[in-house]
């Protein structure tokens, strides 16, 4: 649950700013108590925390907020400047291959994610029309090398490897073939260690002269809280980083790393890893990360995923099939099969401006991903004439479609009755607001 504790917490502080007409300076320290109590817990670096609530009192007790018509939402929006400042303003870049190729070295302790990320990091930039090759540098670890390989032969990503050689051989040996094979971008996966040590800094600091690479990027695992921001500045003062990835982010219930780890070392962090599946990997925005903290959603963020699984063809021809009312249970299926590419409902539904987890909205829906797979067997079980003429499926076609997607006849009732409203009223449904979404429960079988 990405932030979803440190969240909870400012949302709760906030929404009683809002509900006072008029904030007097003692409001406004209260308030920022409160906050400074959730960062800790957050496990935020104290410093951070103390610099952070005296640089938003400093502001919010200016005149122009507490002589403001809506002193609380001006307060927020402090806030989410403030938020924005802390985690680095803009989004940092990887930096363009010029001239190809170019060697960026991921590093990081032993678990923290860097074969895998490495893996994912490959499948962002091939997806913005690089050519990238992952190199398996960490000859230590059992099966280190043999973990990478699968990853690159599932996703269609070239790896080069020459064993137990030493790494830096195989990083140059690696920059050879890239400009061979024409590949821009050079992804070394070094080896980690369960703690820092002289023989590991060592060996990355042989690497970083003889490749000289364009990124030297810190993997580390965004549970640890503090840790990952001490491992941090130990890797920075040694070799000299140039951002972080921070992988399990949604595992991160508190989020101290995530808003900690720039404001400590001065370091950028460039990705963040949210989950298992290798597209669950995604530039950080700080200005988009503030946002989801304070519950004002992600609507970019949930376009961009929407723009990776639709089809924009597919979509013009669902626009007129809803204004039309001639939606079909295949066109039923298509949705739902698109809906689960682009992530867990919970997740997506924390994008929309209202509904992250800490609202009361959100708290009033429960969303049951096994809904959505019986959905979809129970669609998949009817014939192709059955998915265009729903009318026709009687009660022994209900039966055998039951049976066929291991479910009940009522299941089947269900959907059936729920898809016949939806075609009703998703002509009119276009607001997302809490009132419109609770009436529009019911047609959807994967949220209660």
């Amino acid at each position: 649950m990405l932030f979803g504790g440190l969240a909870e917490k400012l949302q709760d502080t906030f929404q009683k700013l809002k509900r006072k007409g008029k904030l007097t300076e003692k409001d406004v320290e209260l308030a920022l108590r409160e906050v400074r109590m959730a960062l800790l817990e957050a496990d935020v670096n104290y410093r951070v925390a103390r610099d952070f609530t005296a640089a938003v009192k400093e502001r919010a007790i200016g005149a122009e907020v507490i002589k403001s018509l809506t002193p609380g939402q001006q307060v927020i929006k402090i806030v989410h400047e403030e938020l924005i400042k802390l985690m680095g303003e803009t989004q940092s870049k990887i930096a363009p291959p010029s001239p190809p190729p170019q060697c960026i070295m991921l590093v990081g302790l032993q678990g923290s994610g860097k074969t895998t990320s490495a893996a994912k990091l490959g499948l962002l930039l091939r997806r913005g029309g690089h050519n990238p090759l992952l190199v398996a540098a960490d000859i230590y670890r059992p099966a280190a090398i043999q973990q990478l390989e699968t990853l690159g032969r599932e996703n269609g990503l070239p790896v080069f490897s020459l064993g137990k050689e030493r790494p830096l051989q195989i990083g140059l040996q690696a920059m050879q073939r890239a400009s061979r094979e024409q590949n821009d971008y050079v992804i070394i996966d070094t080896a980690g260690r369960l703690h820092i040590d002289t023989e590991l800094m060592d060996e990355l600091k042989g690497l970083k002269e003889g490749l000289k690479p364009l990124e030297i990027l810190l993997v580390v695992d965004a549970m640890t809280g503090q840790d990952a921001v001490n491992v941090a500045g130990t890797f920075h003062q040694q070799l000299g980083l140039t951002g972080v990835i921070l992988t399990k982010l949604d595992g991160d219930t508190r989020g101290g790393a995530a808003l900690s780890v720039r404001a400590v070392t001065g370091c950028p962090i460039k990705f963040s890893g949210l989950g298992e599946k290798m597209d669950a990997f995604e530039p950080f925005h700080p200005d988009r990360m503030a946002s989801r903290i304070l519950g004002m959603g992600d609507v970019l963020s949930l376009i961009e995923k929407a723009q990776q699984v639709v089809d924009e063809e597919k979509s013009r021809l669902l626009e007129k099939k809803l204004r039309s009312q001639s939606l079909t249970l295949e066109d039923f299926l298509e949705q739902l099969q698109q809906v689960r590419q682009m992530g867990p409902l919970d997740e997506l539904l924390g994008l929309i401006p209202g509904f992250n987890r800490a609202s009361k909205a959100m708290k009033n829906l429960s969303v049951d991903e096994k809904e959505l797979l019986k959905a979809e067997a129970i669609v998949k079980s009817m014939t192709r004439q059955e998915r265009l003429q729903p009318e026709i499926i009687n009660s022994s076609r209900r039966r055998r479609i039951a049976r066929g997607s291991g479910t009940t006849v009522q299941d089947v009732n269900r959907l059936l009755k729920q898809f016949g409203e939806m075609k009703k009223m998703l002509k009119q449904f276009s607001s997302m607001d809490k009132s419109r979404f609770k009436k529009s429960k019911g047609l959807f079988p994967f949220i209660r």
